[in-house]
């Protein structure tokens, strides 16, 4: 690698949109929930964004800028070991994106949330609010997915989201590394060799069109229950 440093797109703002955004939406999802009455209302609404969120990024990780590719971050378990032991090769770029370690973190949130707008839609309190897909399961099933969505779930998310938080926290005060600024900007201080991600407007304009597609698609599944 080269030993000058420049500014590097590691973030394209689609990915930085999605990070914020989801991060919003999960507090109020969770803030929603815990208020309970009327706000159930919200919390319906912040479940679908949340949905077609994940479904968005799920997707932007195959065709998304290099470094939100799931290609970029996928690590062997031999990787992840030597990283754990501090013996980093400056031509993996393990500490540009996603470490494994932050890889590991991404992964889990995704699959968790997942889970919990997958259990959302078949959920039923049996007193006032349901999922749109509870009608198309058995009472025994919406039974299993309303226990995960409240109990197992919600605080699966929220230990994974402070134990994020905290992580930043870490890196901030312990390593001096700075990981909420790009993501904030994009950019990063790295050897000006460092591949780059894409974030052109022919990039975004796509972006927003499959945040559309995932839009609408989550609006139509929610409708066969209407």
């Amino acid at each position: 690698m080269g030993s000058g440093l420049g500014s590097v797109r590691v973030w394209d703002l689609p990915t930085r949109v999605f990070h914020w955004l989801l991060a919003a939406t999960v507090v109020a999802s969770v803030a929603s929930a815990k208020i309970g009455g009327n706000a159930m209302v919200w919390h319906f609404r912040f479940g679908y964004l949340i949905f077609t969120l994940v479904s968005f990024r799920l997707l932007w990780g195959f065709v998304g800028g290099r470094w939100s590719r799931f290609a970029s971050f996928v690590y062997p378990p031999a990787t992840l070991a030597r990283y754990l032991r501090g013996d980093v090769r400056d031509s993996e770029h393990l500490d540009v994106g996603h470490s494994p370690l932050g890889a590991l973190s991404v992964f889990a949130l995704l699959g968790f949330l997942a889970a919990q707008v997958a259990t959302g839609l078949f959920a039923d309190d049996e007193i006032a609010n349901a999922g749109p897909m509870a009608k198309f399961v058995s009472s025994a099933t919406s039974s299993l997915a309303t226990g995960w969505h409240k109990l197992v779930g919600q605080s699966a998310i929220i230990v994974l989201a402070l134990t994020h938080v905290g992580a930043v926290l870490f890196y901030r005060l312990r390593r001096q590394r700075d990981l909420i600024g790009p993501m904030l900007r994009g950019d990063k201080a790295l050897p000006a060799d460092t591949p780059g991600s894409a974030d052109t407007g022919g990039t975004r304009l796509a972006a927003l069109v499959l945040a559309l597609a995932c839009g609408a698609g989550v609006a139509w599944l929610v409708s066969l229950g209407g």
